[in-house]
């Protein structure tokens, strides 16, 4: 956060915001980076028991389960389906650089 600003005064409540806002985005980084080390494991799994890392009906799940958990919570419906098939597609790749290692164990 750039605390030099030259748009806002020294004691506007935005950089009080900013910090928040700040904070909230390292703890997404740390989330996503978390679901990145589950994609690998899942990733693993998927290569001993043989599946693609493209499953389509799983892909369809996880979007219409993010579009169901976002409006209660006061996000966009379709803000939280585009970033979560961003999201799928980015981890299906990632799936797919782990499969194409060959079988783990």
């Amino acid at each position: 956060m750039s605390t030099s600003d030259p748009h806002l005064a020294p004691d506007s409540a935005m950089h009080d915001l900013r910090a928040r806002i700040d904070a909230l985005d390292a703890r997404l980084i740390a989330m996503l980076a978390e679901r990145s080390a589950l994609i690998d494991e899942a990733a693993r799994i998927k290569a001993r028991e043989g599946l693609p890392a493209r499953i389509d009906s799983r892909v369809e799940e996880v979007a219409a389960n993010a579009r169901r958990l976002a409006g209660p919570a006061g996000l966009d419906p379709d803000l939280a389906e585009a970033l979560w098939r961003l999201m799928m597609e980015h981890f299906i790749a990632q799936e797919d650089r782990v499969l194409s290692d060959g079988p783990h164990d």
